[in-house]
């Protein structure tokens, strides 16, 4: 059989439709020196120059390579990286250490607010609010201050105010009495002071001429708060105080009698202008208002104001209306920002700055027969009625009240 080269490596051909790429013609066998993989002799090379030593690398290169002072176990840095662990090269673009004022804080830095989890931040004012160390942390005034709690319009948040500002006060070092006058005793519920049918209260002070010391009760968890209850036997006081001399003032007697001295002394009026919201107003030297963030609040507001002003012409010359409190706010609606403003608008500097919002903790306080501010301490309710008190206590003692005892 005749070979005729079709077997051969170097005449080996490819078919049409697959056409040789450049260079892609190379033989699997090892050229020699001088002579080529096909027999063919090479021209002579002459020989390359020398290489020059790579340069070391730059401070990026050498800082993006680890972390400085790292090397091989056993082995020892050439003088080049002994030199770059001790002297590093700073990066482009750095910031030289002594252009940064000593004041300096980034931006990114969060603060102690943000820093803190929302559950860090209600035990904080938790803490605040109870005051566990029993320091007088609110200020105490130089005279008994006896406040009415009143508006004749019905669920606008006078028991509740009442109950948390005093327990507020006598949390942080007050001295306080809360006289429940309103003959449904939800002041009295929401201290837990028994008041059912049988137990001394304040009705036995106003038809019996009973001294106050002897009604009034202390309430249990709470050494500075005392509380002279209600019972239902008050709603027919009204009718029996008709034909009783000097009716209007039996209450003031009553608290003038007192032999102990309180720093403030609250009055839960009923929602009503009968005598015994007279009697509290003539009791009183200073009127806290607790005005809903609704039309309804303000439309009886003139009312209670006319009355107020009768009282100190023929009875009280000393009241004042010292105090609004907004409550019930609902920040969501644009009536309660309309109320808030012509409130603020009519009464001026009397009006708070701590506003009371909608807050469910502030309505389920009294089921269990406490306030917000033990209930749940780090409650939006809660914190709302320790600033309104606070706001109270700082403005009696800029503004010294007269005492009635």
């Amino acid at each position: 059989m005749q070979d005729d080269g079709r077997n051969d490596e170097s005449g080996m051909t490819r078919p049409r439709s697959f056409p040789s790429a450049p260079g892609s013609g190379v033989s699997r066998e090892t050229a020699s020196d001088g002579w080529s993989a096909a027999g063919r002799a090479r021209p002579p090379q002459q020989p390359s120059a020398p290489q020059p030593e790579p340069a070391p690398p730059t401070s990026v290169e050498y800082l993006s390579a680890g972390p400085i002072g790292e090397q091989p176990p056993g082995e020892e840095l050439s003088p080049y990286w002994a030199a770059q662990v001790d002297t590093p090269t700073p990066y482009a673009g750095a910031v030289p250490p002594e252009s940064v004022p000593a004041a300096y804080v980034s931006r990114e830095t969060p603060t102690r607010e943000e820093d803190d989890p929302p559950l860090a931040m209600e035990a904080m004012r938790a803490v605040q609010i109870l005051n566990p160390s029993g320091e007088v942390t609110m200020p105490r005034p130089e005279r008994t201050r006896v406040m009415c709690v009143a508006n004749q319009k019905g669920g606008v948040g006078k028991t509740t105010t009442t109950v948390n500002l005093a327990v507020a006060l006598a949390l942080h070092g007050n001295r306080v009495l809360v006289i429940d006058l309103d003959p449904q005793g939800n002041a009295s519920t929401g201290l837990n002071v028994p008041h059912h049918s049988g137990v001394p209260d304040v009705y036995d002070c106003l038809i019996n001429s009973v001294p106050l010391a002897e009604v009034a009760q202390n309430v249990e968890g709470i050494p500075n708060l005392w509380c002279v209850p209600a019972t239902i036997d008050l709603a027919g006081a009204e009718i029996e105080l008709v034909s009783v001399v000097a009716r209007e003032s039996r209450l003031s007697r009553a608290i003038a009698a007192y032999p102990g001295q309180f720093d403030y002394v609250f009055i839960d009026c009923p929602p009503s202008l009968g005598l015994l919201t007279v009697n509290a107003l003539v009791a009183a030297q200073e009127v806290l208002i607790p005005i809903q963030c609704e039309y309804y609040a303000l439309e009886g507001l003139n009312q209670l104001i006319q009355n107020i002003n009768l009282v100190r012409q023929h009875l009280n010359p000393n009241l004042d209306v010292s105090t609004i409190l907004l409550t019930m706010y609902d920040r969501r609606t644009r009536l309660a920002d309309a109320v808030e403003q012509d409130v603020r608008n009519h009464f001026g500097d009397k009006v708070l700055q701590a506003v009371i919002p909608r807050n469910v903790r502030v309505s389920e306080a009294p089921s269990y027969g406490q306030s917000v501010m033990t209930y749940d301490p780090g409650s939006r309710g809660a914190t709302s009625y320790f600033e309104a008190a606070q706001e109270i206590a700082e403005r009696g003692v800029k503004e010294p009240v007269g005492r009635n005892a």
